[in-house]
């Protein structure tokens, strides 16, 4: 079998990371911060120092502003809903993935927002002009993907950031296909709030993921419980983090996210870019020798994702075949982003999204193109 689906989750993971999570649950599976016993006390050592490994990793001054939740769409969604008030008005981009434009759709109905949505060139090029004349007194943030999870196009975080603050407006970025692929700073980048999955490129399971809000943001939490501070109180506590982390704790998913980290930093950011680019150029050239495919791809390949259809074959038929005649994993369809299917071109049929990562092979390529060029060759017309 070849696994080529890593955008949507990378797999297999670090061997690390399976004996960390492992390790959590037969050794220590205490709840973290929920009592003064050792095992308790133990947990809570392993998602502190995953909170500090994480805000290290993006440059992020003070850990406590950086809040754990079970996957980026939660993140998302505990961001623009504590952040945004009644009234205010929220700019993105038309690459947005359902987990910003759904949560912003009901925003519209919840507290009466109001959203205006620019478009991107598939090379990553937006009109700054046209973003500074959509400021208006009550634009309260901006949300950006970093990466677009269809076509690979990555977007001009700093530019943005620059034009924003000029006029006083936050910068929220999705960097679900970006965080532990690209270099991510958030005081040079000028990032306010910034969420991600843990289980893409950061390497850890899936049921991680976080939030980090600016200090000078006010955010409200969305979600109330218990946080194992101030419980003799029934008012919902905000202090960060703990006040933003109601209820219990991924534990073994954390630690595992701490493992997968740690092999990032110990293999090295650059190496393994390095060599998940190599793949995706490989493929991408060779995608582009075969007859009767038509890639969706930017010219200048920045990020391990493509994007392809084969004529006269629906997306999710072909990704079908790929799995049921060549154990080949792909992902065909829409990749639950909508405005980004639009402004591709694609919203009617959908694309095939392939997407190595760092355990993939060149072997693997070739298998991949072999197969496409089969199956392409058996419905491309005439």
């Amino acid at each position: 079998m070849i696994y080529l689906d890593n955008a949507a989750t990378t797999w297999p993971k670090p061997k690390t990371v399976v004996e960390a999570m492992k390790q959590c649950v037969e050794e220590y599976g205490a709840n973290p911060g929920r009592g003064n016993h050792r095992l308790s006390r133990i947990a809570g050592e392993k998602v502190e120092k995953t909170r500090y490994d994480l805000a290290q990793l993006f440059q992020i001054p003070d850990p406590n502003n950086l809040f754990f939740c079970v996957n980026g769409t939660l993140g998302i969604n505990l961001g623009l809903k504590g952040v945004l008030r009644p009234g205010d008005h929220v700019i993105a981009t038309r690459w947005e993935h359902n987990a910003v434009a759904r949560p912003l759709e009901s925003l519209k109905e919840e507290k009466q927002i109001q959203v205006s949505y620019l478009s991107v060139g598939r090379e990553g090029e937006m009109d700054l002009h046209e973003l500074e004349k959509c400021i208006r007194r009550e634009t309260r943030l901006m949300i950006v993907t970093h990466g677009s999870n269809v076509t690979g196009t990555v977007l001009p975080i700093q530019s943005i950031s620059r034009v924003l603050h000029r006029h006083g407006v936050w910068l929220m970025v999705d960097a679900a296909q970006t965080a532990g692929i690209l270099d991510l700073n958030v005081q040079e980048m000028g990032i306010d709030i910034l969420v991600a999955p843990g289980h893409k490129g950061l390497l850890g399971p899936q049921g991680t993921g976080f939030l980090y809000v600016h200090p000078d943001i006010p955010i409200q939490p969305v979600i109330q419980g218990g946080t194992g501070i101030r419980s003799e109180s029934l008012e919902q506590d905000a202090e960060r983090p703990y006040g933003f982390e109601s209820g219990t704790l991924n534990t073994p998913g954390i630690a595992g996210l701490g493992a997968g980290i740690r092999f990032l930093n110990e293999t090295g950011l650059e190496k393994i870019y390095s060599k998940e680019m190599a793949l995706t150029k490989k493929i991408e050239e060779g995608l582009r020798e075969i007859r009767g495919v038509i890639l969706y791809t930017p010219n200048q390949l920045k990020l391990p994702v493509i994007s392809f259809e084969m004529e006269n074959l629906d997306s999710i038929q072909g990704a079908t075949l790929l799995d049921q005649h060549y154990q080949i994993c792909v992902r065909g369809g829409f990749h639950c982003a909508a405005l980004a299917h639009q402004e591709n071109g694609t919203a009617s049929s959908g694309t095939i999204r392939i997407s190595p990562g760092y355990f993939n092979t060149e072997q693997d390529a070739e298998v991949f193109l072999q197969a496409v060029a089969e199956i392409s060759t058996a419905f491309v017309s005439g």
